[in-house]
C-alpha cells in the first residue's frame, strides 16, 4: 500500500475512533477571533436563563479553574478534563461558577467521574429533577460535551438554559 493511503486510512481511522469513544475536537476560534492562550482571562457573554426569566445576561471574566459545588466537592474545570484538550482554558462551567461567585447566587451539579465533569442540576435554586435540566450551549449549539471539557474563546456567547423535556 502507498504511503499516503496509509496515513490517510490512519487518520480517517483515528478520528473515527475519537468520536465513538465520545470524544469531540477542541473548539477553534472563531473567524476573526483571536483564540486565547492556555488559561487566560477570557471574557465571554453569559447569559443564565431559568423558568422565570434571566438569572444572569453579560459579561463575564474567567479562566479554567477548580469548582466547587455541594454535592459534587471540588475538582478542576479547564477543558483538559477526560482529556478534551491539551491545555487548560476557560469552560462554561467555570465562567458559570464565576458569575455565580460575582452576582451572589448559587449553583449546584454532581461530579460523575467517569465523564471527569459535573452535569448542573441546579442554578439560584432551580433543579428541574425529571422535569427540566440546564441546557449548555456555546454560540448557539449545545456543547457536545460537559461544561468542564468545553473550551470557550473569548467573545463566545455562552448559555445555560433551562429546558424542560
Amino acid at each position: 500500500m502507498k504511503r499516503h493511503t496509509v496515513l490517510r486510512r490512519t487518520a480517517l481511522l483515528t478520528a473515527a475512533l475519537g468520536l465513538a469513544l465520545g470524544g469531540a475536537p477542541a473548539a477553534a476560534a472563531a473567524p476573526g477571533t483571536v483564540a486565547a492562550a492556555a488559561n487566560d482571562p477570557i471574557t465571554v457573554d453569559l447569559t443564565v436563563q431559568g423558568p422565570n426569566g434571566a438569572l444572569f445576561d453579560g459579561p463575564i471574566t474567567t479562566t479554567g479553574h477548580d469548582v466547587t459545588t455541594a454535592s459534587g466537592g471540588t475538582h478542576h474545570c479547564d477543558g483538559t478534563n477526560n482529556d478534551m484538550n491539551p491545555e487548560p482554558g476557560a469552560t462554561p462551567t467555570a465562567a458559570l461558577d464565576d458569575a455565580a461567585d460575582q452576582e451572589n447566587f448559587t449553583w449546584d451539579g454532581t461530579w460523575y467521574p467517569s465523564f471527569d465533569d459535573y452535569f448542573v442540576s441546579t442554578i439560584d435554586g432551580h433543579n428541574g429533577g425529571s422535569a427540566a435540566y440546564w441546557n449548555i450551549s456555546v454560540n448557539g449549539t449545545s456543547t457536545p460535551v460537559g461544561g468542564c471539557q468545553f473550551r470557550i474563546e473569548p467573545g463566545d456567547d455562552v448559555a445555560f438554559t433551562w429546558t424542560e423535556m
